[in-house]
Formats: C-alpha cells, structure tokens, sequence
C-alpha cells in the first residue's frame, strides 16, 4: 500500500520537474542560439 503511494508521488514529482524545466531549457536554448548567431555575425 505504501509503496504503490510512494511511487505516485514519484512519479507525480517527475511530471511536474518535467514541466518546470521545460520552459528554462526552451529560453536558455533561445539565448543560447541567439548568442552563437551573434558570434557568428560578429565574426
């Protein structure tokens, strides 16, 4: 009983770290080609 709780919290936990980072992984992938372009250009 226990343990089938422990693993829905679990997975609830991964779901929403999932969700959290995804948009900090898409702005830092924005900045990040943003700033290689501009290298880039610069060059």
């Amino acid at each position: 009983m226990f343990r089938a709780i422990a693993d829905v919290l679990r997975q609830i936990g991964g779901a929403v770290a999932t969700v959290v980072t995804l948009p900090f992984r898409a702005l830092a992938r924005l900045f990040g080609g943003a700033s290689s372009s501009a290298r880039g250009r610069r060059a």
